[in-house]
């Protein structure tokens, strides 16, 4: 059993057993027939993984890495907020008819701003932080900005990194507001995972802990029997991450950098997804 598979269990089975539901409620989210899509929620879940012992990703059912990674390298590498510039069709709906978004996700990381030592982005800063003040306690990123969000397509889920270097190993803190844990829950692990894997290497340090902080942990309504079935399937150790070594620069790292060996997994299953 792959680490991150003991955590996505130990969650679920929390959730289901001591969540909280919200049918009846005033939600947001329905279903493709119009009903409303309730959830079983626990508030304030914390994850941590060791990502200098095991890379995390799930064995249950495959989570797809190189779109992971593909949607990363949009928001922090390319900041872009057009779906045009994404291999993959997971955005297609928050989309209007010219692609974009709106004033989310890469948008916000682009946005340059003025500090004492220049014009620089979030992730600039970020980069620039660590190779100048790497033991400072004010590296972090938000992309949660309150005067754009009625310009937001889809307000952003995982919001906040911070990023603290102990030692020589990079840790970093991941905030989000909210997780669909069937849906995306490993899929934020894994993409953030690779992220502090890339930032690291350039930084000349060794990727330490990943904190996964969500504030409203939810199973929706028509997915707790697929988790059910989920989490009682057979699991795999977990495979080997590698990163290509010879890129030093974060905004040369392409998706072709990365691999998994010897990543094995259950039967993909098919997810209702609400909006």
């Amino acid at each position: 059993m792959s680490y991150a598979d003991k955590v996505f269990i130990d969650m679920c089975n929390d959730i289901i057993d001591n969540g909280y539901s919200t049918e009846g409620e005033k939600v947001r989210p329905k279903w493709d027939d119009g009903s409303y899509a309730y959830t079983i929620k626990k508030f304030g879940v914390v994850n941590r993984y060791d990502l200098s012992r095991e890379f995390p990703i799930m064995t249950l059912r495959r989570t797809a890495f190189k779109s992971c990674i593909d949607e990363i390298l949009w928001i922090w590498q390319k900041k872009s907020n057009n779906i045009k510039d994404l291999n993959s069709h997971i955005w297609d709906e928050w989309a209007d008819e010219n692609g974009s978004i709106g004033k989310a996700y890469g948008y916000q990381l682009g946005v340059r701003h003025q500090y004492k030592e220049g014009m620089m982005d979030q992730v600039d800063r970020v980069l620039y932080d660590l190779k100048n003040n790497p033991y400072s306690r004010r590296i972090m990123t938000n992309i949660y900005v309150h005067q754009d969000l009625h310009e937001m397509n889809l307000y952003p889920c995982a919001y906040s990194m911070t990023f603290n270097v102990t030692g020589n190993k990079l840790n970093a803190i991941l905030n989000q507001r909210s997780n669909d844990i069937l849906t995306a829950n490993n899929w934020n692990v894994v993409q953030y995972a690779v992220l502090v894997h890339m930032i690291a290497q350039v930084s000349g340090l060794e990727a330490g802990e990943l904190v996964h902080v969500i504030a409203d942990a939810h199973i929706y309504d028509r997915h707790i029997p697929l988790v059910k079935e989920l989490i009682k399937r057979q699991t795999y150790d977990a495979p080997v991450f590698r990163m290509n070594p010879d890129v030093k620069d974060f905004y040369e790292f392409t998706v072709d950098d990365f691999e998994l060996e010897d990543y094995k997994y259950g039967t993909q299953i098919k997810i209702p997804v609400a909006v």
